[in-house]
């Protein structure tokens, strides 16, 4: 969390709170008031309306100040416009509610403090003093953050999820790493017919631009209706069962990782947005992002990571290109809203932009066409996400094959990006890749980390189980090409040529067997290595086939993509040989050989069966 840098002069009137989340006559306190856990303040502030001036959204700026009483940790979280408070359930575009999202990392006494201003576009100002005090400005309270359960039970037992300086991401109340086993498809996964919004907008269902699905009516996830849970979460009475449900589904397949794009206008879907209107860029809709929130409350039910992908390639200029400039204003106030809204969760990545850089033209100001951003754009892009949200979650970039060098070497241990967002057509490349950003990010002194979010070629990328049950090259080349050069994990992409594609997916039981193969690799590394001490030592291998992981003389991972043996070079020692199934997942299995005896190189043996099928040898220090 950042610390508190500055100081707001308050005025003196004060409203002090009980530590068991009473009510005020200005501030409400809800949540469990657990280390970890959110903690809303909702505020009684000036009445507004979506449509309303001054802005509720740009001239309204309401910030609460919280510090811990027993340390110097302070945080600033911004808040929002939330209508009646109940907008999800009423359709409420009016009303006095305002709020903000607190996740102490600490147990104790935390006092709060309100600033609550309203001034011409004061929304973007950083002056704590600008524009003049509303009602609710000065409010202050206190609340006792009790300790979370011995066992997590949720995810926020667990902590938030945060960069640690490492290649993996970690909980830092557990100290688990995180591995990604995660969707990229439907990219416009918030394109929801139980949203609030005018259902109409966006290009005519059909039309096809060259390389894209054709489009498709809003999603209603019907088929997952039927993994909807009795005491799971719906709006106006039944909305919500379908993409609800499909989160079920998603979670019992091991998936903890969902790539969406939260605007998407002009793009692929174009059907995306948290606007009023379509055309709108400072009016939200209050409804329907809370509807949103709904959805990403259920994600954090299921330990389901956020992944939040801000534009899109067709889209990446959008704002510049309507207002002028470098770094639009409007760009700004969605930035700032989205962190208002749903920084507090409990697993999440910013991700600057889908394909980001999509051209060669680079920004120019007295051209009004979208053009892609530039490599001082998105460092500006990620310092003003870094500077609003309070909680530090990890920034990365997605962007085209072939411009890597180009985009991801400049971001090179910049302070405010944490990974790149990989997505490669060739298969083969994969692991090199992922080495390749692995090295370089840990020799630039700011290890990343990399994960693969998506795979080409376009039209194809994941099958259908149908057209192909066994997804051998995407096991093989993508899923533990990553994992096995020290990445992070993957995200699964559905092709345009194939149906439940990545514009009209209404099935993810179209890709149940690949959703199995991914959760028996995240399993092998979880439950079988101290994976954040290894790294690729694929040198160590005979075969051209195999990837070689390891913590040298201790503990070695051999991926054999063909089946067969190898030669592994061991320190001196006794070792012992296990193999796991990549294909079927389980216990540890005995091959041929129960033991290797280093130092040199020493074959390890072959698989239990299947010897032409793929395996994983796990040979482990028994003597030394």
């Amino acid at each position: 969390m950042r610390t508190l840098v500055i100081h707001v002069v308050l005025v003196s009137f004060a409203v002090c709170l009980s530590c068991g989340g009473s009510v005020s006559d200005r501030v409400e306190i809800s949540g469990s008031l657990q280390v970890w856990h959110p903690i809303t303040l909702t505020v009684q502030g000036p009445a507004a309306d979506e449509g309303s001036d001054p802005s509720p959204f740009v001239d309204h700026r309401l910030l609460i100040f919280f510090d811990h009483s027993s340390t110097e940790e302070s945080v600033i979280v911004p808040g929002y416009f939330a209508a009646d408070g109940l907008a999800a359930e009423t359709g409420a575009t009016s009303g006095n509610k305002w709020r903000a999202h607190f996740v102490p990392a600490k147990t104790g006494l935390w006092k709060y403090r309100v600033s609550f201003r309203s001034g011409d576009r004061i929304a973007l100002d950083s002056n704590p003093l600008a524009g003049a005090p509303v009602v609710g400005d000065g409010v202050e309270g206190e609340f006792t953050v009790k300790p979370g359960p011995n066992e997590p039970f949720h995810a926020f037992d667990r902590g938030k999820l945060r960069y640690v300086g490492e290649r993996y991401l970690r909980f830092p109340a557990t100290e688990e790493y995180f591995l990604k086993s995660g969707a990229d498809s439907p990219e416009n996964f918030l394109a929801y017919t139980g949203f609030d919004g005018p259902a109409g907008e966006g290009r005519e269902t059909g039309e096809a631009r060259e390389g894209e699905a054709a489009l498709a009516p809003r999603h209603s996830y019907a088929l997952h209706a039927g993994d909807w849970n009795e005491g799971d979460p719906t709006w106006k009475g039944v909305q919500g069962k379908g993409i609800i449900g499909a989160l079920n589904y998603l979670s019992s397949k091991g998936v903890n990782s969902l790539y969406f794009l939260t605007m998407n206008v002009q793009g692929d879907g174009d059907d995306v947005w948290p606007y009023t209107r379509k055309e709108e860029r400072y009016r939200f809709d209050c409804s329907k992002l809370d509807q949103w929130n709904l959805v990403f409350d259920h994600m954090d039910q299921l330990e389901i990571m956020l992944h939040f992908v801000l534009t899109e390639t067709e889209n990446e200029s959008l704002f510049e290109a309507e207002e002028g400039g470098l770094f639009a204003d409007a760009r700004k106030i969605y930035y700032r809203e989205l962190i208002s809204r749903f920084s507090h969760h409990a697993a999440i990545t910013w991700n600057i932009g889908e394909e980001n850089g999509w051209n060669d033209k680079g920004w120019d100001e007295g051209n009004p066409q979208k053009v892609a951003n530039t490599d001082e754009q998105r460092k500006a892009f990620a310092a003003y996400i870094r500077s609003v949200d309070p909680y530090d979650s990890p920034i990365v970039v997605h962007t085209l094959p072939g411009r890597y060098d180009e985009i991801y070497g400049p971001l090179l241990g910049d302070p405010s990006f944490e990974g790149p967002s990989l997505q490669i057509n060739d298969v083969k490349a994969i692991h090199q890749e992922t080495l390749k950003w692995v090295d370089r990010s840990r020799e630039s002194g700011k290890p990343w980390f990399v994960c693969l979010d998506e795979i080409g070629p376009a039209g194809t990328g994941v099958k259908p189980d149908a057209d192909d049950p066994d997804h051998y090259e995407v096991r093989r080349y993508a899923l533990w090409g990553n994992l096995m050069a020290g990445g992070a994990g993957c995200e699964w992409y559905f092709g345009y040529e194939y149906p439940n594609n990545d514009l009209n997916l209404e099935d993810y039981r179209s890709r149940e067997r690949m959703w199995d193969f991914t959760r028996y690799a995240v399993e092998f590394f979880q439950q079988h290595l101290p994976f954040d001490e290894m790294q690729a030592e694929d040198e160590s291998v005979s075969n051209p086939a195999a990837y070689c992981f390891a913590k040298k003389g201790e503990i070695y991972a051999v991926y054999l993509g063909e089946g067969g043996t190898t030669n592994l070079s061991l320190s001196e020692g006794t070792y012992s040989v296990e193999w796991y199934d990549p294909r079927n997942g389980g216990s540890l299995q005995k091959g041929s050989n129960d033991r290797l005896t280093g130092p040199g190189a020493v074959s390890i043996g072959l698989p239990p069966a299947e010897g032409k099928r793929d395996w994983v040898a796990l040979i482990r220090l028994v003597e030394g």
